[in-house]
């Protein structure tokens, strides 16, 4: 089993106004996953005390960083990362369309070897504007990442794509990777805003190759201070599905953790 989770962090500042990598690290340690996606870190900002968020957070959880700065300025970088403690590599890291005056967003893909076997995991942050989504998801499955010759499956795809279950965007996405809980049941576990959930912007997509055995928000009070956004967690078996008898069977997992 490998277990991924997806997780916007607003550069660790909480509903409390307080800046916490470590805090983010508990959320994330309490499910102990085996990958990690995480966006919205601030490395060597001032306005987060210079603090190198990825890497503070990966010590704290005994892992590796790797870290794709969607925005720079000066010295300053904003932007995404993988973790894991399992043997990785970065394969690419660029950035993704988008429109003047807008935030900047990019992407990062990398290989994690579980067990014998080669996973790639790409991670992204898409925009706010819905013009700039469709360019974006347009660039992710074009042949710098998902339609690339060496991106074959398994592969995971997740992360923050400001795109609701159904949505033109998610449906394009999905088309290429299955969303790990289908468009009806994603309504069931929205993300955001981490306090009173509402919607579904966070979403973890798989090869159809990956058998999906669980999908649950991390929910309880830490988590609903930690970030603006809840964790998504999804457990998965890398065996082919069309080895397992009954693999086709999704068991899914109570709706979020109790407060």
């Amino acid at each position: 089993m490998l277990r991924v989770l997806t997780y916007n962090v607003r550069r660790c500042l909480g509903a409390d106004g307080r800046l916490a990598p470590e805090r983010i690290a508990a959320v994330i340690a309490a499910c102990r996953p085996d990958v990690v996606a995480l966006q919205e870190l601030d490395v060597g900002r001032a306005r987060s005390g210079g603090v190198d968020q990825a890497e503070a957070i990966a010590a704290h959880l005994g892992m590796r960083s790797h870290f794709h700065p969607a925005m720079q300025v000066m010295e300053e970088l904003y932007g995404d990362a993988i973790l894991t403690p399992l043997p990785s590599r970065l394969v690419r890291a660029a950035a993704l369309p988008g429109r003047e005056g807008l935030e900047p967003r990019g992407a990062l893909w990398a290989t994690v070897t579980a067990g014998d076997i080669e996973v790639q995991v790409v991670t992204t942050h898409f925009g706010l504007d819905r013009h700039e989504r469709r360019a974006q998801a347009a660039a992710l499955l074009g042949p710098d990442f998902l339609g690339a010759p060496a991106c074959r499956d398994p592969v995971v795809l997740l992360g923050d794509f400001n795109a609701l279950p159904g949505s033109g965007v998610h449906r394009r996405l999905a088309a290429r990777l299955p969303d790990a809980e289908g468009v009806r049941r994603a309504w069931a576990r929205p993300t955001f805003p981490a306090r009173l959930p509402l919607l579904r912007i966070d979403h973890v997509f798989v090869s159809r190759g990956i058998a999906v055995r669980s999908v649950r928000t991390l929910g309880g009070k830490l988590a609903r201070v930690a970030s603006d956004h809840l964790p998504l967690v999804v457990d998965l078996d890398l065996a082919p599905a069309a080895a397992r008898s009954g693999a086709a069977t999704r068991t899914l997992s109570p709706r979020e953790e109790p407060a």
